[in-house]
């Protein structure tokens, strides 16, 4: 009931503001950018809170605990990212007048069938990175009440579409910014107050781990996603009906939805593709991703997906279109660097305590509930109860704040890049029919993480959307057949390895890095094929007009692209 009492306030607000947007709700403009007039205080707040996701708020510390000291290179990533942005393509994306990234492939090139492709570029991205806020949800719900997985999922589905439908980016904004400032007190208030109560021995612990071997006490693992256990010494087991066995040395395969009771001091099995936390490969400062062997590959695919999938982000693109002008979008960057810095000092703090007090979730494979699960391992009294609701409370707005950005962009390429021409009621109407389907994949998507989920998410952005946009905006030679070409190559080379990471046989060394972490092979290939189909054919004869508007003062440019 105390998660439910932190919930109401936070989803009633999110509606009340997005009633109060309907007042100002008249064109196509004022849902999808609000009418360019948010100034960039105002804007970076926003833009930090559609940022600020669930692989920002718990999954990297869930990663942390699962992968090890190597996932803060995410948070690395994510805030680098925005330097690229800012230097590269903040400024000339406004100056563009542009409403979505496929309206602004459009009018750099004059290509109808590019700004079609971008539309299903952006469902592509968006449904990668929406899925796992709602997916997270779920899980963040179920683990701090009895409630079932799906409940939270729906839950969050709904409030998010019935603010967006109501308000559009009007109310979006609004309520990313005030959510942004919720999230940020509710991350650094609680990591502050569990370092306290958790006292000098858990610190201590925490700066220097030992390995997670063996059980210190009985532990009850609930396994919310399957998994694949490899025993090296017999392990006595007792089920939820008292039934007690002892799991001989193997893999042993256990479903979701089974809660086991792993007797004090035996031996902690391993997890395949996790390191045991706290062991010398878990305090690596690189990425193993799924235990490759590969440390220095997998933290270069992650940084490349992060750092220039940024650029690609359509959510976020689309907020500096509801800049003024380019000065204010360069100005909304800058600030949003300087609040994405201070957020990220503290999901190590969660991640080095998750190690020492819930290392058992390594097991379950709901590391992502790690940063929630904390504070009742520290207090459980009032102070531990009213610390799992702060945290939930925060949780909800960060998937809240980004769900309402990702399915307004996703509203957008239905309605009003694939169907040119759409009004508000088929952009409500798009709103309303995309989020039923993001819950059903939510759904289906429990056993991922949501790092990896929004790691693709960056992967299909920096592999399409970043050498669109590097390439429009600073070279006139290129042509709509080359930035055609270089997007559907890089759209089927990084959804080909997600698909083949997904369905298809399991792929080690470094291979299954580049399978799983695609961006290092993927991004330059598209670049490659943008820039070699551009040579050979001949660019528009305005194009260097257009490129010239994209860079002069807004003082002093003239008409937009538009």
């Amino acid at each position: 009931m105390t998660a439910f009492a932190a919930l109401a306030p936070l989803l009633l607000v999110t509606l009340f503001i997005g009633l109060r947007g309907v007042a100002a709700m008249r064109t196509t403009s004022d849902f999808l950018v609000a009418s360019r007039r948010v100034s960039p205080l105002l804007n970076s707040a926003a833009v930090s809170g559609e940022y600020l996701s669930a692989a920002s708020f718990l999954g990297v510390a869930g990663l942390m605990l699962k992968h090890g000291a190597g996932a803060l290179w995410y948070p690395v990533g994510f805030t680098a990212g925005y330097l690229a942005m800012l230097v590269l393509v903040a400024a000339p994306m406004r100056r563009s007048g542009a409403l979505t990234v496929p309206d602004f492939a459009e009018a750099r090139l004059g290509s109808p069938g590019l700004r079609r492709l971008g539309a299903v570029v952006v469902l592509v991205i968006g449904g990668l990175y929406l899925v796992p806020q709602l997916r997270t949800a779920g899980l963040v719900l179920s683990a701090v009440s009895p409630t079932p997985y799906w409940v939270g999922v729906v839950i969050a589905g709904a409030v998010v579409a019935t603010a967006l439908a109501l308000g559009g980016m009007r109310a979006a904004t609004y309520v990313q910014a005030f959510q942004f400032c919720l999230k940020l007190v509710l991350f650094i208030v609680p990591a502050l107050w569990l370092l306290a109560l958790a006292g000098p021995d858990v610190r201590q612990e925490a700066l220097d781990p030992e390995a997670f071997t063996h059980f210190e006490r009985d532990t009850a693992v609930s396994f919310q996603t399957a998994a694949t256990l490899r025993v090296s010494e017999p392990v006595r087991i007792t089920e939820q009906n008292g039934t007690v066995w002892r799991a001989a040395p193997g893999d042993h395969r256990v479903d979701a939805g089974r809660t086991l009771v792993f007797a004090e001091g035996d031996r902690v099995p391993e997890v395949l593709g996790s390191a045991p936390p706290g062991g010398p490969d878990w305090q690596r400062p690189l990425l193993d991703v799924d235990g490759s062997g590969h440390p220095l590959l997998g933290t270069l695919a992650v940084l490349t997906a992060t750092v220039l999938g940024t650029m690609g982000l359509p959510h976020v693109l689309m907020r500096f279109h509801t800049s003024p002008d380019g000065r204010s979008a360069r100005r909304t960057a800058a600030i949003t660097v300087a609040l994405l810095g201070v957020f990220y000092l503290f999901p190590g703090v969660y991640g080095a305590l998750s190690r020492v007090l819930v290392p058992q979730l390594y097991l379950s494979g709901a590391t992502d509930t790690a940063v929630v699960a904390l504070p009742a391992q520290v207090d459980d009294g009032w102070q531990g109860s009213l610390l799992t609701a702060l945290l939930t409370a925060g949780a909800f707005a960060a998937f809240l704040a980004t769900s309402m950005g990702l399915l307004l962009v996703i509203a957008g390429a239905l309605a009003h890049d694939l169907v040119p021409g759409g009004g508000l009621r088929r952009l409500r109407v798009a709103v309303l029919a995309a989020a039923p389907v993001a819950v059903l994949l939510a759904l289906a998507a429990a056993r991922i993480d949501a790092g990896v989920l929004v790691t693709w998410g960056f992967t299909v952005a920096a592999s399409t959307f970043c050498p669109l946009l590097v390439l429009g905006v600073w070279w006139s030679r290129l042509t709509p057949v080359g930035a055609l070409a270089g997007m559907l190559a890089g759209l089927l080379a990084s959804s080909g390895a997600i698909a083949l990471a997904l369905f298809g046989p399991q792929v080690g060394g470094w291979p299954g890095v580049l399978v799983a972490q695609p961006a290092p092979w993927t991004v330059p290939l598209a670049f490659a094929v943008m820039t070699g189909v551009s040579l050979a054919g001949r660019p528009p004869t305005w194009a260097r007009t257009a490129l010239l508007r994209l860079h002069l003062d807004d003082d002093h440019r003239g008409p937009s692209l538009r």
